[in-house]
């Protein structure tokens, strides 16, 4: 009886879904536009985004300049948002802010297109071309839309890109430490601190700068261990001058000690 009970709910499902299916087919071959738009934001408002963008994709050019096409637009970049393709949809906030320049949902669409990109930022470690874009992009918006109420979002949101772009660039320049390169690790590790001189690593960037021109001094030919002994003692002084109670400073004052009695001698 159980077992009959379930194939029964279970065929009665496969018909619903079924008819559900014919349905939207029908809707989906039919020549009547009204009908077709009033299905697309029915799906819609049902959040079924799948259904309601393959009807209003037939509808975008038919309704061309009209009244609707800035409807059926602005349906369409919200149906993409909402599964996922933030590619197509920053595609479509994009295409709306430019075709429609008057409407009441400029400013909205300015700011999902920033958003789109925001969310198509990938981890630190993968090229992080979207996560400039994202930067560009919300920056305009602030520019734009100086009283926006999204400002605030959108400066945290700025923040949290440009943090990422910070641990992109410390580890690339520890890599260059961790493999023993240290010429190398002091030029990015530099290069580092001017392009994010609030970073949150500053510390920790000073004392592997420290550290590396000792690692080179002492790898260095005896022409060269002077000037990079030397080089040591201002990179400790540059450390010490900005964090006097630096974690490191235990680790650092023996290397500058070594690097000092390197030079008397």
């Amino acid at each position: 009886m159980f077992l009959g009970k379930s194939i029964f709910i279970l065929f009665l499902s496969l018909s619903v879904i079924l008819g559900s299916c014919s349905k939207y087919q029908k809707y989906l071959k039919s020549s009547d536009y009204a009908l077709k738009y009033e299905k697309g934001v029915e799906y819609y408002e049902k959040k079924d985004y799948y259904r309601a963008v393959g009807l209003f994709e037939e509808l975008e050019n038919i309704y061309k300049g009209s009244e609707k096409a800035e409807k059926i637009h602005y349906y369409m970049a919200y149906c993409y948002y909402n599964q996922g393709d933030n590619i197509l949809a920053g595609y479509y906030f994009k295409n709306f802010s430019e075709r429609y320049p008057l409407s009441i949902h400029r400013e909205e669409c300015d700011y999902m297109l920033a958003y789109c990109s925001y969310l198509n930022s990938p981890l630190p470690n993968l090229d992080q071309a979207y996560t400039y874009k994202a930067i560009d992009e919300m920056q305009l918006f602030l520019n734009k839309y100086p009283k926006s109420t999204r400002i605030a979002e959108c400066n945290k949101i700025v923040d949290d890109l440009r943090y990422k772009l910070e641990v992109k660039s410390f580890r690339a320049s520890k890599l260059y430490f961790d493999i023993e390169d240290y010429k190398a690790a002091i030029i990015a590790l530099k290069n580092g601190l001017n392009d994010y001189p609030d970073t949150q690593f500053r510390e920790e960037i000073l004392y592997l700068t420290l550290k590396s021109a000792y690692l080179l001094a002492e790898n260095s030919i005896n022409i060269k261990k002077a000037v990079r002994y030397q080089d040591t003692v201002d990179e400790y002084y540059n450390l010490i001058s900005e964090f006097p109670n630096s974690i490191y400073l235990k680790e650092a004052k023996k290397i500058f000690d070594t690097s000092t009695n390197k030079l008397k001698k």
